[in-house]
């Protein structure tokens, strides 16, 4: 089956697609056939409720262990401020960004429901961090696309400030760069590097459709070694 580009002309309709038709574990199989082999984020990132889907532009920030909520050294302005630069990475998502967050240690939340709230009033898709979250009752009831290690509620004021925003990260070994496609469910969070996104799209959506006719062939009573034979795919 050939995917025609005009299936999806924008963000939003590949989007929309995605959510309709996709799920995290085929389009990894698609990008570990392009020789992408190392695009899923580390297994302990989940969604908050395990029906939550993300899919948007990574909007990358860079946070830091910091032991003292204001530093009275002069020398960088950044320290001195309440957050670091959290405030101001959170007032710069746009619509379909997705707030990717790392460079933490474990021992403080990065993301919270206020943050959602003023997410959600952007238009943003989403949160990832590579930590834990707060205050997860209110996000849920937000519905707010939020993933992380769990919750846990001591607070990053004291202890963590954002320190870049838009720069290229690496969360388990994985390149994360501002504007790569954010996709996760509850099988994972993928990264799909901008250059190749139609290519790995474009697969996805050709594989995900021929699934659907192996599992009819399997439930009709083909054994599934004929399927893979007769479809190239299990």
């Amino acid at each position: 089956m050939i995917i025609s580009a005009i299936d999806w002309k924008d963000d939003e309709g590949l989007f929309s697609l995605a959510r309709r038709e996709l799920f995290t574990a085929v389009v990894g199989d698609i990008m570990d056939k392009l020789g992408f082999l190392h695009q899923f984020l580390p297994p302990q990132i989940q969604p908050i409720r395990a029906d939550m889907v993300v899919i948007g532009r990574a909007m990358t920030v860079l946070e830091a262990d910091v032991f003292e909520e204001s530093a009275s050294s002069k020398d960088n302005p950044v320290m001195q401020k309440p957050f670091g630069l959290m405030l101001e990475a959170l007032d710069d998502l746009s619509r379909n960004e997705v707030y990717v967050c790392t460079g933490a240690s474990p021992r403080y939340a990065l993301w919270g429901e206020l943050m959602s709230v003023r997410a959600l009033k952007l238009g943003a898709a989403g949160a990832v961090v590579d930590g834990y979250l707060r205050d997860t009752a209110g996000i849920l009831a937000l519905d707010f696309p939020a993933f992380s290690y769990g919750s846990y509620a001591q607070d990053q004021g004291p202890r963590g400030k954002v320190i870049d925003i838009r720069a290229p990260l690496e969360i388990g070994g994985v390149r994360v760069r501002s504007g790569d496609i954010i996709f996760g469910d509850v099988d994972g969070v993928l990264v799909v590097p901008q250059e190749a996104e139609r290519e790995i799209f474009s697969g996805a959506i050709e594989k995900a459709r021929g699934e659907k006719l192996v599992r009819q062939a399997i439930e009709a009573g083909m054994s599934a070694s004929e399927a893979f034979r007769k479809f190239g795919i299990m």
